[in-house]
């Protein structure tokens, strides 16, 4: 295995953590996942090791999903005319 197959794209890894590359790259400067760059294009990369790693932390560590709430179909709005 070589050096290539162990860096993910941006997208890629925001995929595999289901946030957005925007917050990857906020993350990025803020130091909670930093990125490397890749020599050719200077696109940001991502080590799929710390990728995987920052996945089960955050497994750990997230909060319950809320339930979600059934919607039984669209309310009608009725309108009354108010008389003088």
């Amino acid at each position: 295995m070589t050096n290539d197959t162990k860096l993910i794209s941006i997208k890629k890894a925001a995929q595999i953590l289901g946030v957005t590359p925007l917050t990857l790259r906020n993350w990025d400067k803020k130091g909670k996942l930093k990125a490397l760059r890749h020599p050719m294009n200077n696109y940001r990369v991502y080590k799929r090791e710390e990728v995987e790693k920052l996945m089960e932390s955050m497994s750990y560590s997230a909060p319950a999903a809320a339930p979600v709430r059934k919607i039984k179909g669209p309310k009608k709005l009725e309108v009354r005319h108010l008389e003088n």
